[in-house]
């Protein structure tokens, strides 16, 4: 235990990042799981789990045959090199869901050992909204009611599918939606989001604190303080954190202050094993 400035005793949390996109990802930079692993030790991390995208319907998400067989390979031989050093290494995939591709997520779950499988909205009306380049097609063309209807009814689908292991960044279309709609953006959420977290404490299914929303300029992680403390009265208990890392120098970023977050919530952060979620004991003292 620690006490911080304001005098509140707080839990020394275990450090782990749940949202890592090595180079199988085609829009991170081209660097290797077992580099992300080395600099996890640097950061004294004691858990990682690598997410690769995968996306439907995308030209710039191309995938290569046999991709996928790479990618567990590579992770299982950076466990066996970084067991030794105290780092448990996690195998996990961040899928974008779209309408109608429901029975190739399913394919792709089933086949492949995921200890995490992370869900995502990246994608409407064949716009990406999570792309400074794309988003403008989207938020450029529907007023903010229409925006809200959408999003939260493609969401509620996803969870209600039921295959995702936890929900990523569940406030995306803050990212830029901001550049649109000023800071009612923020407050789409109220009345419509309560459901979806019911459901999701319902199915077990996680919240992710994404801290990429930082390093774009905003104030708050995804999701915001608001709408973790609605997850909180809603039933959800599992929490993981992830920096969302594209390069290796984001890997870890604003970690400590999601932890710090968590435990402001009196929330516990979790690791995946095989879609099994496991609280992570606070350090000794």
């Amino acid at each position: 235990m620690q006490v911080d400035p304001i005098g509140k005793v707080t839990k020394l949390q275990r450090k782990t990042d749940y949202h890592i996109h090595p180079d199988y990802s085609p829009d991170a930079d081209k660097v290797k799981i077992r580099d992300y692993c080395h600099r996890a030790l640097e950061l004294k991390m004691v858990e990682i789990c690598f997410t690769t995208h995968f996306e439907f319907d995308r030209p710039y998400f191309s995938f290569p045959p046999g991709w996928l067989d790479n990618y567990f390979a590579e992770i299982q031989r950076a466990q066996g090199e970084f067991k030794q050093q105290g780092l448990k290494i996690k195998a996990g995939i961040e899928i974008g869901y779209q309408r109608g591709y429901e029975k190739e997520i399913e394919r792709i779950v089933a086949q492949y050992p995921f200890d995490y499988v992370l869900g995502a909205i990246h994608h409407m009306s064949g716009y990406s909204i999570a792309s400074l380049n794309e988003s403008p097609g989207y938020f450029g063309s529907r007023d903010l009611k229409t925006v809200r209807q959408e999003y939260f009814t493609l969401l509620a689908e996803a969870v209600k599918y039921g295959l995702f292991d936890a929900i990523a960044h569940l406030d995306i279309y803050t990212r830029y939606g901001i550049r649109h709609y000023g800071d009612q953006i923020f407050t789409i959420h109220r009345g419509i989001v309560e459901p979806i977290l019911q459901e999701m404490a319902k199915r077990n299914i996680g919240l992710e604190i994404n801290t990429s929303s930082v390093s774009r300029g905003l104030e708050e992680f995804h999701p915001s303080k608001e709408i973790i403390a609605l997850a909180q009265k809603a039933g959800i208990k599992i929490f993981t954190v992830g920096s969302d890392a594209h390069k290796l120098d984001e890997l870890g970023r604003h970690i400590d202050e999601a932890l710090a977050l968590l435990d402001a919530f009196d929330l516990v952060n979790h690791a995946f094993t095989r879609h099994i979620a496991s609280p992570l004991a606070p350090l000794s003292s």
